[in-house]
């Protein structure tokens, strides 16, 4: 009965609305937990790309391009080859929905509603690892493998790393243009868009990434990309040896051959050596320069013309590596993402931390009350909370304690001014939050640098007013060379500059 095509896109109109109207509902419900949350976010998005896919099916029905829909809005008003009957087109079409309902004499009508309502209570399979808590945080521990045992990277702690990975720009240039950090960002960039898809399936990422391109093609044109700015180098000009290819990634000449006769060639003329001969020889010319300074290798393996080293003045003229921009870009998306994670950073970083406090048997205890917590959730959520006392609400939705209401003033709300006039509830929030970032970032607005001094300090008047105070004890403290500034006259008496001065003028000295 909807073979045909008029019954497919009536059917797929249905389709759509239903799906719109059960993306409204379920939007609706607010989720009460993180996991819930994730589960209603990647429904909506599964339903939104079975809209997408049914409507691209109805424009191509729309678009009409083998006329077989016109074709079967003809038939309809009974037009033939021979002419148009409208009386035989109509008993045509009654006796073919008899003899279906002949053949098939149990059919019934199927309520499509409940089988969409069934699309509310599923649960999407989203592979999180144990260390991510189904997306509450970031695992980078593979990535931190490689950053410090890599020659851009440093010794550091993984707390330590999860502050500086989002900040490449504090990488020298010299070893951004390495096989090693680009294969490293590349790997960084996957991980941060699997996680952020798996957490964040309603944003668009390819319109981000998009802007993203955009805001970085104009800044490369003007040369305003952070950390790739139209200078030589942090410290100079970017050695030649550096200029195109990392010899110290390579062990053997069969190894450099296989980067191309045209980049061994580039990198011959910028260090200003011959260029010519076989891929081989241009390797093997190449891989000298890896343990031997330019100044000591053979006058024989210069280009006509060069000055070896010393070529063009006191440095090379170096061109661009070819990858520079493509890395530059990439760096441009992690710097993007990790903006838009800021929050899970923040709290990968302190859960980091404390477990650094834990012992492995209050680790597991922890784990195993919150997979206890998490299945007893949905019977919690129906049940009544009876808190007659009207106390503040803990982690897990419940009323906490009265003596701890009252051992920590639980029930105060501070504001700060200086954080956005954002609420912390409880007087231990209230002092941890003077070094959080939200507090540290609008110090940094106000231009005040966040000391132990503005501890206690929420308000802007205030936190300008104290600054003005500590600047002008700050101006006593200074050296005053009038008072400070010693003289001594021929008998061996010690004054300062100015009590000299006002003797001498007395003709006393």
């Amino acid at each position: 009965m909807s073979s045909t095509l008029l019954e497919v896109t009536r059917a797929s109109h249905e389709e759509v609305e239903r799906l719109e109207r059960l993306i409204v509902k379920d939007l609706q419900n607010e989720p009460p937990t993180n996991k819930d949350r994730l589960y209603q976010s990647h429904r909506v998005r599964n339903m939104i790309e079975q809209i997408t896919s049914t409507t691209n099916k109805l424009i191509e029905i729309y678009e009409d391009k083998d006329s077989s829909r016109k074709d079967e809005i003809a038939a309809l008003g009974g037009q033939t080859a021979t002419g148009t009957n409208v009386f035989s087109a109509f008993y045509d079409r009654l006796k073919e929905i008899r003899e279906y309902h002949r053949r098939h004499p149990a059919a019934r009508v199927v309520d499509a509603n409940d089988e969409y309502e069934q699309l509310l209570k599923e649960e999407p399979q989203i592979e999180f690892s144990g260390e991510e808590a189904v997306g509450r945080y970031l695992d980078l521990h593979e990535l931190f493998n490689d950053y410090i045992n890599s020659k851009f990277g440093e010794q550091i702690e993984y707390s330590a790393y999860l502050d500086v990975f989002s900040q490449p720009e504090r990488i020298s240039r010299k070893l951004k243009l390495t096989r090693q950090y680009q294969e490293y960002l590349q790997k960084l960039l996957e991980y941060l868009i699997y996680f952020f898809e798996r957490t964040e399936p309603l944003q668009d990422l390819d319109r981000i990434f998009s802007k993203v391109v955009t805001e970085f093609e104009e800044q490369w044109a003007t040369g305003k990309v952070e950390g790739w700015e139209n200078v030589g180098q942090e410290n100079g000009d970017i050695p030649a040896e550096h200029s195109a290819i990392d010899l110290d990634y390579y062990g053997t000449i069969e190894e450099l051959m296989e980067v191309g006769p045209d980049r061994l060639k580039e990198a011959l003329a910028a260090l200003g050596l011959k260029t010519g001969g076989t891929i081989q020889q241009r390797a093997e010319r190449l891989f000298l320069t890896k343990h031997t300074p330019l100044e000591k290798l053979d006058r024989k393996h210069f280009a006509k013309g060069s000055r070896g080293p010393q070529q063009n003045g006191n440095s090379v003229t170096i061109l661009p590596s070819a990858d520079a921009k493509e890395i530059a870009l990439i760096e441009s998306k992690v710097k993007r993402l990790c903006d838009l994670l800021q929050e899970t950073m923040v709290r990968t970083k302190e859960n980091v931390e404390k477990k650094q406090a834990l012992t492995y048997e209050e680790m597991e205890a922890e784990r195993e009350e919150e997979e206890v917590q998490a299945e007893s959730e949905s019977d919690d959520d129906e049940q009544q909370i009876y808190n007659p006392l009207k106390l503040p609400m803990g982690w897990d939705g419940k009323p906490i304690p009265y003596w701890l209401y009252k051992l920590h003033g639980l029930g105060q709300e501070f504001k700060c001014e200086i954080c956005g006039n954002h609420s912390y509830w409880g007087r231990r929030a209230y002092e941890r939050h003077f070094k959080e970032w939200r507090h540290q970032h609008g110090m940094r607005c106000l231009g005040i640098p966040n000391t132990k001094n503005f501890n206690e300090i929420t308000s802007i008047e205030e936190a300008k007013h104290l600054w003005e105070r500590i600047q002008e004890r700050q101006g006593v403290n200074k050296w005053r060379p009038d008072l400070e500034e010693e003289y001594e006259d021929q008998e061996g008496n010690i004054y300062n500059k100015k009590t000299y001065t006002d003797l001498q003028r007395q003709g006393l000295i």
